[in-house]
């Protein structure tokens, strides 16, 4: 036995990873005769970083190649299985398999040193790129790029410019992106296509999305499929979930319980409103079960077919309850769903399967194409409206400490992720306003004292008392407030808490710069000298005019000054240039979380975490050619 091999079979690798499997390989050789124990392939695989991987991956690999001796394997031999994970240019290989639980997947390993082993969904990405036809099929700049075939890989080609995950964030939450500073042009540049990924990535970042870890290059070399599916998730769930509020849909008051205010729907996220919509139509039909989740309450499609019979019994009959089978029944929900109009993102293997992402999708589709809901009346409209605009100022603050707080990756206890939909309740049990503090600053909480799970007035009370004690340790002002105070979810003493943190964290980010450091910075960068300021209350910050010739003297390539108004100062000309500069300093990869009104209208605070993300920028920007 020797090492020699074909040449054309060496030669289907590139020469390091070639000598990296012979050195492997000889590491596992133990008589030095060319070949090993076949019971030790598997941790041969572990060797060369295929740390994921199980026996059944190693018996799949072998499956396919001839091995003379069952109990050995040749240097050749391992080669060809090698040969299926990676080719010569080390280009990412997809394989397509089916799980234990029948759920098709796809394998992704990357072809370098640094190779990984990665499952995703085939049915997943298959309904995501569903929803980005659907959604953007009507938008003129992308038509060049769909339809999307939605049963192959071509949707991670697609997104490699940034245009479509620019105008899909667009589709989530209206006027993230200013649209005029998305590139478009055909043939574009590496820089351009940076920038929209940049773009993309920092706007997801700003409406709460989880994007760590994840930069423009994983998305333009695919290295990391994993992360854009995560983040093609959220995205696409917030589109087809957006309308699901009580803006949108007043008549969403049907779904209050006794006792609740209308107060409390604000309360509650989509998913939440649709559980409850869910349930609402089930009792209705007077039906005593309820659902508690989109997964395993709702595989046997009972249920569904009790909400759309509820919804339509002209349309959608009950007759999948007599289907003994759990796959011909769900399609049988699935025909009726589309008779109401709904959009079909999903299989009858999923419903089955009880895959809780596609069938939260699948749940709002049919509740955005039939509600079911009696229509609120003029006046329950008014007291909606009137709500909504109440204390706008507020409103517009807490939505930026909530983004800030949502893109901090916080976790429970169990490592799940955590989202707030409304910081003012969520805050009440002491227990977010911790995690932040104790993020931003490790070991300022005594958690022994901590109830996690406080289920009465007094132990949140003691858990808000901690909160005090841990922002007085963190220095922060903290005069006249209490823990009852967050314990009723006071607004004001909340948003005064939760800005210092966020202050504290945006100036530790950048090493503990000062607010007249980072103005003095500022006024460096502005070649213009009437438009330094002293501070940041100054009113000709309104304009923009200030914040754009600093992100100039960045990278004079991301501004385009026939969009700059530069010689008005109008109300619509500071809208105009406050949208531009906000979706410029995403470009640039900021992370920024105020919106245009915070610039028009100089609020001082969310101007002080705007140019520290644009001190980050400057101090760290390398520009790509």
């Amino acid at each position: 036995m020797s090492y020699q091999v074909d040449i054309k079979l060496s030669q289907s690798f590139k020469p390091e990873d070639y000598s990296n499997f012979e050195k492997i390989f000889k590491g596992f050789d133990k008589n030095k005769n060319g070949v090993m124990e076949k019971e030790e392939f598997l941790d041969l695989l572990h060797a060369l970083g295929y740390r994921d991987f199980k026996q059944e991956d190693a018996n799949r690999l072998m499956e396919g190649v001839e091995i003379v001796d069952p109990n050995h394997m040749t240097f050749t031999e391992f080669l060809m299985m090698m040969k299926k994970l990676v080719d010569k240019e080390g280009k990412i290989q997809l394989d397509s398999f089916i799980n234990k639980a029948g759920k098709a997947m796809v394998r992704v390993s990357k072809g370098d040193n640094s190779m990984q082993f990665q499952t995703f969904s085939e049915e997943e990405r298959t309904a995501y790129v569903k929803v980005i036809n659907s959604s953007l099929a009507d938008d003129p700049v992308c038509k060049k790029y769909l339809p999307i075939d939605p049963d192959s890989n071509e949707v991670f080609d697609r997104i490699k410019d940034g245009v479509i995950l620019c105008k899909l964030i667009n589709k989530a939450q209206e006027g993230t992106i200013d649209e005029r500073v998305i590139n478009t042009k055909e043939n574009m540049n590496i820089f351009q296509q940076v920038e929209n990924l940049n773009l993309a990535i920092s706007a997801a970042k700003s409406i709460g999305l989880n994007v760590i870890g994840l930069n423009y290059d994983q998305i333009m070399d695919g290295k990391n499929f994993i992360m854009v599916l995560g983040l093609m998730w959220q995205v696409v769930k917030l589109v087809v979930l957006s309308n699901i509020q009580l803006k949108h849909h007043p008549e969403l008051i049907r779904l209050l319980n006794p006792g609740e205010q209308l107060s409390d729907l604000l309360k509650l996220s989509p998913e939440q409103l649709l559980l409850r919509w869910f349930n609402y139509h089930l009792k209705q039909a007077g039906y005593d079960k309820k659902i508690t989740n989109f997964s395993g309450d709702v595989k046997d499609s009972e249920k569904y077919t009790i909400l759309l019979n509820q919804l339509n019994k002209n349309l959608c009959d009950k007759s999948a309850l007599n289907e003994p089978d759990k796959k011909k029944r769900a399609k049988k929900v699935i025909d009726n769903s589309k008779k109401l109009g709904a959009e079909s993102y999903i299989t009858p293997d999923d419903i089955v399967a009880g895959n809780s992402k596609l069938n939260t999708l699948f749940v709002a589709s049919i509740f955005n194409a039939y509600p079911g809901l009696e229509p609120a009346t003029e006046e329950e409209k008014y007291e909606a409206a009137k709500l909504l605009d109440d204390d706008v100022e507020g409103a517009r603050e807490e939505r930026a400490f909530r983004m800030w707080i949502n893109s901090l990756g916080l976790t429970d206890d169990n490592g799940e992720p955590i989202h707030i939909n409304n910081l003012y309740e969520e805050s009440k049990d002491g227990i977010l306003m911790l995690r932040t503090l104790d993020k931003i600053k490790p070991g300022v909480v005594n958690w022994k004292i901590v109830d996690k799970k406080p289920n009465n007035p007094f132990k949140k009370t003691v858990n808000c008392n901690e909160v005090i004690d841990a922002s007085k340790k963190s220095k922060y002002h903290i005069v006249g407030i209490g823990g009852g105070d967050i314990r009723d979810g006071n607004k004001k003493y909340i948003l005064a808490i939760v800005w210092q943190m966020m202050r504290a964290h945006s100036l530790q980010v950048i090493g503990n710069k000062t607010e007249e450091e980072l103005i003095a910075w500022g006024n460096e960068k502005v070649d213009d000298d009437s438009l330094k300021v002293k501070s940041l209350k100054d009113k000709k910050l309104g304009n923009s005019l200030y914040f754009i010739n600093i992100m100039k003297a960045i990278e004079p390539r991301s501004i385009n000054w026939d969009i700059v108004v530069t010689d008005k100062d109008d109300d619509e000309s500071k809208q105009n240039n406050a949208k531009y500069a906000i979706s410029i300093a995403r470009k640039l990869g900021a992370t920024v979380f105020l919106v245009w009104e915070d610039i028009a209208e100089v609020k001082s605070k969310l101007l002080l975490t705007f140019l520290a993300s644009l001190y980050e920028v400057g101090n760290n920007y390398k520009p790509t050619h």
